[in-house]
Parts: C-alpha cells; sequence; structure tokens
C-alpha cells in the first residue's frame, strides 16, 4: 500500500521542487526545522525511493531531442503492469504508464538523433519487451511543440559512445 507524506515531507519535496540546488541549512530556514530533521527526512525520502534529485533538460529548447508518446493495446491478460515495467526499463524510455482509456500503456519517449532512432524504439524495442503478441497494436504521437516539459535524459540519449553495426547504422543500446 502507498504511503501518504506527512506535512514536513511534503513541505520538502515541494521546497525542492521549485530549486533542488536548496542547501540543507537554507532548507531548514525555509522550513523552520532543524538542520538533523531536514537531513533525516531527506535522506529517508530517497532511501524510500519516494524522491529523486536530477537535473531537467527543458525539451522545447533542444531541437536535437525528439519527445514521443506511445499508446499500446495489449494482451496483457492481467499483466499490463508487469509489461509496463518491461518497457519502463528500455532504453530511450522515461515512463510507461498503465492507463484508462483506448490504450491500455502509455509511454513517454525520448530520443537523441532523427525520426529513424524513434522508429526502432517503436517498432522493434517496445515490441520486443513483450512475449510475441503481447504487444497487439501501438499508435506514435510526435511531439511537434511543448508547453512546460522537462526531462531527464533516458539510457540511451547522448551515449558517450554511440555503437555502430556493420552497416554503420547506429545500434540501440
Amino acid at each position: 500500500m502507498r504511503e501518504h507524506l506527512d506535512q514536513t515531507d511534503r513541505r520538502l519535496v515541494k521546497l525542492l521542487s521549485q530549486d533542488a540546488q536548496l542547501g540543507v541549512n537554507r532548507l531548514a530556514e525555509k522550513m523552520a526545522v532543524s538542520v538533523p530533521t531536514v537531513r533525516m527526512r531527506l535522506r529517508n525520502l530517497l532511501d524510500r525511493n519516494l524522491l529523486k534529485i536530477v537535473g531537467l533538460l527543458n525539451l522545447t529548447e533542444r531541437p536535437e531531442l525528439i519527445s514521443a508518446i506511445v499508446g499500446i493495446n495489449a494482451q496483457g491478460r492481467g499483466r499490463a503492469r508487469e509489461l509496463a515495467q518491461r518497457i519502463a526499463e528500455l532504453p530511450f524510455v522515461n515512463s510507461a504508464s498503465v492507463v484508462t482509456g483506448r490504450f491500455d500503456i502509455i509511454v513517454d519517449v525520448t530520443v537523441a538523433g532523427d525520426v529513424a532512432d524513434l522508429y526502432r524504439v517503436t517498432s522493434e524495442l517496445i515490441p520486443g519487451a513483450g512475449e510475441p503478441g503481447e504487444v497487439v497494436r501501438s499508435e506514435t504521437f510526435v511531439v511537434m511543440a511543448s508547453c512546460n516539459k522537462w526531462v531527464s535524459l533516458p539510457e540511451g540519449c547522448w551515449s558517450d559512445e554511440t555503437k555502430r553495426d556493420e552497416t554503420g547504422r547506429k545500434e540501440m543500446p
């Protein structure tokens, strides 16, 4: 069962959401609590995987990144969450969510490169995450413009080493 954050943890998360560069001393001052309390609360949130502090890129300002939303219909037999978890672990995938509506799973994808990279993610990697026939259909929506979309780079974007296959095409990680 998911637990609810208390008021102190919510205030800490809200302050960090506004400015993750705030130090522990400044956070304690703004929250009117002791520095050890902030340290303990912060460590607890991080250790329980309830909070992650990361750098985010403004997608609107990065023309070399392609963002897409992929809707998936799955023959999940009650296992859509398991499929979503496998998809979420793929390179270039920011998140995978089990949803209501016409799709079973919505996947947020970011690639650095060209549309061919996006095509390989949507036509090879995502269907390959399921058992044969589990991914019944998918529909990809390329983001043409976004407002207030900040992303962390998923594995595979801007890798230091780009591997190429025998034809010179970039290989997927």
